[in-house]
């Protein structure tokens, strides 16, 4: 065989390699976003669900959650921070009553391949810390 044709069976070899490692890549660097992300959705709920089940107050807990995941972008809003049951301004000896707090978030690709991600962070705490 000649060099040249081995040049030639080279290249064909790599045009078939390359796009499976690079779909291998950025689907790496998707998951590792993904991974981050939530890790930051549950990490912002736990600490709004804390300041709630101390404080009972909605807009302190809501700016704890969103003060938490800043490395979000978009960051957080309002509107994808929701309260399921509030603490009571007072708990009975007996009861357990809880707080909760789910947050949603919607994150888009960085290929476009697929997506956007709907994700969801959910916390909850007891009453009273």
């Amino acid at each position: 065989m000649s060099q040249e044709s081995e040049r030639g069976a080279a290249a064909v070899e790599f045009a078939i390699v390359v796009p499976v490692l690079v779909m291998l890549l950025l689907g790496i660097m998707e998951f590792s976003r993904v991974y981050n992300a939530q890790a930051e959705l549950s990490a912002a709920a736990r600490e709004g669900v804390r300041v709630m089940a101390v404080t009972g107050n909605q807009t302190t807990a809501r700016s704890a959650a969103k003060n938490t995941a800043v490395s979000l972008k978009p960051v957080l809003q309002d509107s994808n921070i929701s309260f399921g049951a509030a603490c009571p301004s007072t708990v009975s000896a007996g009861t357990s009553p809880q707080a909760t707090i789910t947050i949603t978030y919607s994150l888009s690709t960085l290929t476009g391949i697929a997506g956007p991600f709907t994700m969801t962070g959910k916390g909850t705490m007891l009453c009273g810390g």
